[in-house]
């Protein structure tokens, strides 16, 4: 008898509504929040890419390296994920000098809502990236 006892509560289910009840809402939360976070990833990687190859390419331009590192950050930001906003912060034209690119990213965050609640302000997940290279010369 105590055999099928045990196979009884092994074949009961009648907890199972209220287990999905209750994990439900926080595996939905995680999955959410992992998205979240690969979109912010993504983005972020994007821009630093876009940042480095735009300053490198400006840095081997010898006739206007500030116009060909912005050209350059729009042509690698084409397939980015978000919103990105390009800034040639330095372009020397000399030998020697420094072509510098910032590039800023913003993914929405599906959390906003709840952001408050835990003190900080609602808005998007921002971040920048910063790309320097020195002028190349002959």
């Amino acid at each position: 008898m105590p055999c099928s006892s045990f196979i009884r509560w092994c074949r009961d289910t009648r907890g199972d509504m209220v287990e999905s009840a209750l994990t439900m809402p926080i595996l939905i939360l995680v999955t959410v929040a992992l998205v979240n976070l690969a979109l912010a990833g993504f983005a972020s990687v994007t821009a630093n890419n876009a940042a480095n190859l735009a300053a490198r390419l400006g840095s081997v331009d010898q006739v206007a390296p500030g116009a060909t590192a912005y050209a350059a950050a729009e042509r690698a930001l084409a397939g980015g994920v978000g919103d990105y906003s390009i800034q040639v912060m330095q372009a020397d034209g000399f030998s020697g000098g420094r072509v510098s690119i910032s590039v800023r990213w913003s993914v929405p965050n599906f959390f906003a809502g709840l952001m408050p609640l835990f003190g900080a302000t609602a808005g998007p997940l921002e971040g920048e990236a910063v790309g320097v290279f020195r002028k190349e010369g002959w």
